[in-house]
Protein backbone atom coordinates (compact mmCIF):
# COMPACT_ATOMS: atom_id res chain seq x y z
CA UNK A 1 0.00 0.00 0.00
CA UNK A 2 1.41 3.37 -0.97
CA UNK A 3 1.93 5.98 1.72
CA UNK A 4 1.00 9.63 1.63
CA UNK A 5 3.20 12.08 -0.26
CA UNK A 6 5.37 14.02 2.17
CA UNK A 7 6.26 17.68 1.56
CA UNK A 8 8.75 19.76 3.48
CA UNK A 9 7.73 22.88 5.38
CA UNK A 10 6.45 25.66 3.08
CA UNK A 11 6.89 23.50 -0.05
CA UNK A 12 3.38 22.08 -0.42
CA UNK A 13 1.80 22.48 -3.87
CA UNK A 14 -1.01 24.93 -4.58
CA UNK A 15 -4.50 23.63 -3.93
CA UNK A 16 -3.65 21.89 -0.65
CA UNK A 17 -4.17 23.32 2.83
CA UNK A 18 -3.97 22.24 6.46
CA UNK A 19 -7.04 22.08 8.68
CA UNK A 20 -6.22 25.46 10.24
CA UNK A 21 -5.71 27.05 6.85
CA UNK A 22 -9.06 25.69 5.69
CA UNK A 23 -10.71 27.04 8.83
CA UNK A 24 -9.18 30.48 8.22
CA UNK A 25 -10.79 30.40 4.76
CA UNK A 26 -14.16 29.49 6.30
CA UNK A 27 -13.95 25.89 5.07
CA UNK A 28 -13.80 22.38 6.56
CA UNK A 29 -12.47 19.11 5.11
CA UNK A 30 -16.02 17.75 4.76
CA UNK A 31 -15.19 14.05 5.07
CA UNK A 32 -12.49 13.96 2.40
CA UNK A 33 -9.44 11.80 3.08
CA UNK A 34 -6.01 13.23 3.87
CA UNK A 35 -4.19 13.80 0.57
CA UNK A 36 -0.64 14.53 1.74
CA UNK A 37 1.51 15.24 4.75
CA UNK A 38 3.59 18.28 5.62
CA UNK A 39 6.69 17.88 7.82
CA UNK A 40 8.59 20.57 9.65
CA UNK A 41 11.96 19.38 10.96
CA UNK A 42 12.94 20.04 14.58
CA UNK A 43 16.17 19.63 16.47
CA UNK A 44 16.45 16.74 18.92
CA UNK A 45 12.87 15.58 18.26
CA UNK A 46 10.81 14.11 15.50
CA UNK A 47 9.34 16.42 12.87
CA UNK A 48 6.07 18.28 13.33
CA UNK A 49 3.44 16.78 11.06
CA UNK A 50 0.40 18.45 9.50
CA UNK A 51 -2.09 16.77 7.20
CA UNK A 52 -3.10 18.40 3.94
CA UNK A 53 -6.54 18.46 2.33
CA UNK A 54 -7.71 19.54 -1.12
CA UNK A 55 -9.19 23.02 -1.12
CA UNK A 56 -11.51 22.33 -4.09
CA UNK A 57 -13.23 19.47 -2.19
CA UNK A 58 -13.60 21.43 1.06
CA UNK A 59 -17.04 22.48 2.20
CA UNK A 60 -18.17 25.64 4.00
CA UNK A 61 -18.13 25.64 7.80
CA UNK A 62 -21.53 24.96 9.29
CA UNK A 63 -22.98 28.07 10.95
CA UNK A 64 -23.27 28.22 14.74
CA UNK A 65 -26.91 27.69 15.72
CA UNK A 66 -28.43 29.30 18.81
CA UNK A 67 -28.71 25.87 20.47
CA UNK A 68 -25.02 25.11 19.86
CA UNK A 69 -24.05 28.56 21.15
CA UNK A 70 -26.09 28.02 24.34
CA UNK A 71 -24.62 24.53 24.88
CA UNK A 72 -21.10 25.91 24.46
CA UNK A 73 -21.81 28.71 26.94
CA UNK A 74 -23.10 26.17 29.51
CA UNK A 75 -20.05 23.93 29.03
CA UNK A 76 -17.65 26.87 29.47
CA UNK A 77 -19.55 28.05 32.56
CA UNK A 78 -19.29 24.56 34.09
CA UNK A 79 -15.50 24.61 33.64
CA UNK A 80 -15.35 27.84 35.69
CA UNK A 81 -17.11 26.44 38.79
CA UNK A 82 -14.71 25.16 41.47
CA UNK A 83 -15.75 21.69 42.73
CA UNK A 84 -14.15 22.37 46.14
CA UNK A 85 -15.76 25.71 47.09
CA UNK A 86 -18.55 25.91 44.49
CA UNK A 87 -17.74 29.49 43.44
CA UNK A 88 -17.26 30.87 39.93
CA UNK A 89 -13.49 31.26 39.64
CA UNK A 90 -13.71 33.84 36.84
CA UNK A 91 -11.43 31.72 34.64
CA UNK A 92 -11.32 28.18 33.28
CA UNK A 93 -10.06 25.93 36.09
CA UNK A 94 -6.87 24.13 35.01
CA UNK A 95 -7.29 20.34 34.86
CA UNK A 96 -3.88 19.93 36.51
CA UNK A 97 -5.22 21.57 39.69
CA UNK A 98 -8.81 20.34 39.54
CA UNK A 99 -9.91 23.34 41.64
CA UNK A 100 -9.48 27.10 41.75
CA UNK A 101 -6.09 28.51 42.71
CA UNK A 102 -7.11 29.71 46.22
CA UNK A 103 -8.45 26.23 47.06
CA UNK A 104 -5.33 24.59 45.64
CA UNK A 105 -3.07 26.92 47.64
CA UNK A 106 -5.02 26.49 50.91
CA UNK A 107 -3.40 23.15 51.94
CA UNK A 108 0.07 24.56 51.19
CA UNK A 109 -0.67 27.64 53.34
CA UNK A 110 -1.88 25.47 56.23
CA UNK A 111 1.23 23.25 56.05
CA UNK A 112 3.59 26.23 56.29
Amino acid sequence: MAGLPVYRWRLAPEGLATFRQLRAMGLRPGGQPVVAQLERPRRRRGPLVAYLYRIDLARPVRPMTPAKRAALARANAARRICPACGRDAGYRIPPSLGMCVPCADAPAALAA
